[in-house]
């Protein structure tokens, strides 16, 4: 097999990726869009020893479980994995992918519950987060392609509400009537880097991302935005930096009120620019539910990584104390707010790096539930060292990532031991703390291959 062949192949199974795998003249071949039991045709794209990469080209059997993409640009936008995909099979899928992670990462042979499903397969996500730049002359805004920085023009998303399509139209007509130029990686020029929109409850928080301090006609993006959402606010934000982080340090609040105040299960919170909120409301108040469900009221929790502090509240209102501990300043701001408008006395906030200030809660209070909700890389080593050293009774760990989940599982039932190099190994069976009490999926992102998983340990 050799690049730019077409072979026949017949695919056996999903990837972690969610593409097709097929074995063909001794070679594992990965396809994105193929689905397990077709017959298609694929051209090679890139082989490497007994491994190849492969783009389809025709399918001659399309598997029964196949349905015709909602948005225009799937297969070359990377934001997506499994439009074509029927949804009920997305989540059998996304439940055998936690199993299969834990088993080969970590060696965990878990009960993994089915995964739970959200009330929308479409429209879902409250964030809308997009690249500007240019192709050809012209102004583009889009999503990433997969595993690359080169922006695939897109009109419409479906995995937002109808106001995605209009504010992408908005955008670009305001850039082209004012003479702005969409951001260029490669030479650092161009004014205007990204947009991105919160929805909170149809009022909107919209920051676009810039190279420079002012922009001229900005009062024309008003005007436009005006026709598109009810209520909303605009930052201006500026990053100069040549990074791929979006966010610049500095922002300039232009209209509207900047932050706005929301409810969930009687629990007013407030949300800015920066502060994290997950993208699946219904799918949010679920997995929120269940983590609740662990919680006693004698108890105290800690919970790390608290973003703006939601969930710390939740367990302020059922149990005898709740601390948060959270490291982005306007979050914690946050946090403070709505710990005072909701009279929640028993929740304290604690701003900076859980690995710096874990252990000085833990020292007060030995007996705590600890909520571990980290971001993709997952917890920091010396955070599950802590947590065995002061042999914590309980972990609830919410997870945006099954690589990472299964690491951090592995570490603490002691699936996975530390070598002298600091690497991992597996060890049977395993000899750690803690014995896993529950594993449950959440499709918290629909008609992509992530998933968001619950699970619960206890010390032995």
């Amino acid at each position: 097999m050799e690049k730019n062949d077409v072979v026949t192949v017949v695919c056996s199974a999903l990837g972690t990726q969610g593409e097709g795998i097929a074995k063909k003249d001794g070679v594992t071949l990965f396809v994105p869009g193929l689905l397990p039991g077709e017959r298609a045709d694929v051209r090679v794209l890139k082989v490497k020893g007994a491994v190849a990469y492969g783009k389809l080209a025709e399918v001659h059997t399309p598997a029964e479980v196949r349905v015709r993409p909602k948005c225009a640009v799937f297969g070359r936008c990377g934001g997506c994995q499994l439009q074509h995909l029927k949804y009920h099979t997305q989540l059998k899928f996304k439940t055998e992918l936690v199993r299969e992670t834990l088993r080969k990462i970590a060696g965990l042979r878990a009960d993994v519950a089915p995964c739970e499903r959200g009330e929308k397969d479409y429209g879902y996500r409250n964030k809308l987060q997009l690249p500007v730049g240019r192709q050809n002359g012209e102004n583009i805004v889009g999503f990433y392609a997969e595993r690359s920085h080169r922006i695939v023009p897109t009109q419409a998303c479906p995995l937002h509400g109808e106001w995605a399509a209009a504010l992408i139209a908005a955008l670009l007509k305001f850039m082209e009537k004012c003479g702005l130029d969409g951001y260029d990686e490669e030479t650092g020029t161009g004014q205007v880097r990204h947009i991105v929109v919160r929805e909170l409850k149809k009022k909107y928080i919209v920051t676009l991302v810039v190279t420079v301090p002012e922009l001229k006609g900005i009062d024309y993006l008003f005007f436009l935005l005006d026709d598109i959402f009810p209520e909303y606010s605009f930052w201006l934000n500026i990053n100069t930096s040549r990074s791929n982080v979006i966010f610049g340090e500095t922002f300039r609040l232009l209209k509207g009120e900047g932050f706005y105040a929301c409810q969930d299960g009687g629990i007013s919170y407030e949300v800015g620019p920066q502060t994290f909120v997950q993208v699946n409301d219904a799918v949010r108040a679920k997995l929120y539910d269940r983590a609740l469900s662990f919680a006693e009221h004698e108890d105290t929790v800690i919970d790390c990584y608290a973003g703006g502090g939601l969930l710390t509240a939740k367990f302020a209102q059922k149990c005898k104390k709740a601390y948060g501990i959270e490291i982005v300043k306007e979050a914690h701001a946050c946090a403070e707010k709505l710990r005072s408008e909701n009279g929640l006395a028993n929740m304290e906030n604690l701003c900076g790096r859980v690995e710096d200030l874990l252990a000085g809660v833990l020292e007060r209070e030995r007996d705590a539930l600890v909520v571990l909700d980290p971001p993709r890389a997952g917890v920091a080593r010396e955070v599950l060292r802590l947590l065995m050293q002061r042999d914590v009774g309980r972990i609830v760990m919410i997870s945006c990532d099954p690589a990472t989940l299964a690491r951090d599982l592995g570490i603490l039932t002691g699936a996975l031991a530390e070598s002298e190099t600091g690497e991992l190994v597996k060890t049977e069976p395993p000899a750690g703390k803690y014995r896993i009490v529950t594993v449950e999926p959440f499709d918290m992102f629909p008609q992509t291959r992530h998933v968001e998983t619950f699970a619960v340990l206890e010390r032995k």
